[in-house]
């Protein structure tokens, strides 16, 4: 793995922008302590906005989630199972459902 050295003005290669972005920015001064303590987050700054743009991650909340448990089993079972491919945990459920009358 090739590892980047610092220049000594603080730009390094690979981080997303390139030697012209970092010149263009670089005259910036830096903020001083009052302008610091002004600052507020963007969801107090733009409430509308930081509601528009959140997203929930993952799959939405099941009605009956399913729950994790540690289940033994015979090697034959798991085998014919996982050989009809993905989604065999789904089958087996499905399998175990029917043989209890749900």
């Amino acid at each position: 793995m090739k590892k980047t050295k610092p220049v000594t003005d603080g730009f390094r290669e690979g981080r997303g922008y390139t030697r012209a972005d970092w010149d263009e920015v670089s005259d910036n001064p830096e903020m001083t302590e009052e302008e610091l303590k002004e600052l507020r987050p963007f969801r107090e700054v733009f409430p509308e906005l930081a509601a528009s743009i959140d997203r929930k991650l993952g799959r939405p909340k099941a009605e009956t989630p399913k729950k994790a448990i540690s289940l033994r089993l015979d090697q034959e079972v798991i085998d014919r199972f996982k050989a009809t491919g993905d989604g065999w945990q789904s089958r087996m459920n499905e399998a175990l459902r029917k043989a209890v009358g749900l």
